[in-house]
């Protein structure tokens, strides 16, 4: 029998390669998303769009479908990890450490969606997507990995309750305020950001109160069920796409 080593336990050559490879393709399909986003934006997240992305990047129309097997959806998750990445980007060039908690978490779900701005149809549109029955379990999950994205960035270190209630009270923070992002039409999202404060706001004092009855689960449960979950969020969505 040969033995086969495993990527991890590969020569570094191979590693290398393995890592060139996956370095490789990461940069197309980021390509690929940002030529397609403004198709997205009239014709949705389909086949069609992927592979006219595919082309106005440079690439064979295939590679679209090579680079995205699992289709659309798949092409929306990477939307929302490349979403994560270029926030990170941003707040790296921030000096985080002359802000309060609060102030840096506001700062990453606003940096967020600024950069999303150029991209809000496609936002909508990946959303009905995700909404989806056969979707159910995507959204709650890039909902979490932008938080536990946006936390990390802002130099969270925790690793006890507060891990958990930290990212469970901002995906409500995230969630609702991408919702009243969508549709506000107020001057420079004037609205929006005003709307993100307040409710960062109530996750802090919410979030203190927790602090206070670690250990008293039914008291905790019942303060958390006073934020919008992304299960409630994207509820409203799909009843929003049948209207």
């Amino acid at each position: 029998m040969t033995d086969t080593a495993t990527p991890e336990q590969a020569p570094a050559p191979i590693q290398d390669v393995l890592a060139d490879a996956q370095a490789a393709l990461a940069a197309r399909k980021d390509a690929i998303l940002v030529a397609m986003l403004p198709d997205v934006a009239f014709d949705g997240w389909t086949d069609a769009t992927l592979r006219r992305g595919a082309e106005a990047a440079g690439f064979h129309p295939q590679e679209a479908l090579a680079s995205f097997p699992g289709g659309p959806v798949e092409a929306v998750c990477w939307f929302s990890d490349w979403a994560d990445r270029q926030m990170r980007d941003a707040l790296a060039g921030t000096d985080l450490a002359a802000l309060k908690v609060r102030e840096r978490v506001t700062l990453a779900v606003r940096r967020r969606l600024e950069i999303l701005i150029p991209y809000r149809e496609a936002v909508r549109r990946a959303s009905s997507l995700l909404a989806l029955p056969q979707n159910a379990t995507r959204g709650p999950q890039l909902v979490y990995a932008t938080v536990d994205a946006a936390w990390r960035a802002v130099g969270d270190t925790s690793v006890d309750y507060n891990f958990y209630t930290k990212r469970l009270l901002l995906a409500g923070v995230v969630t609702s305020t991408t919702f009243y992002w969508l549709d506000d039409r107020s001057d420079e999202l004037a609205d929006s950001w005003a709307f993100l404060d307040r409710r960062i706001a109530n996750v802090m004092s919410v979030g203190k109160a927790i602090g206070q009855v670690t250990g008293r689960a039914d008291k905790a449960a019942g303060l958390l069920a006073h934020f919008p979950s992304p299960a409630r969020f994207l509820r409203r969505l799909r009843g929003a796409g049948a209207a």
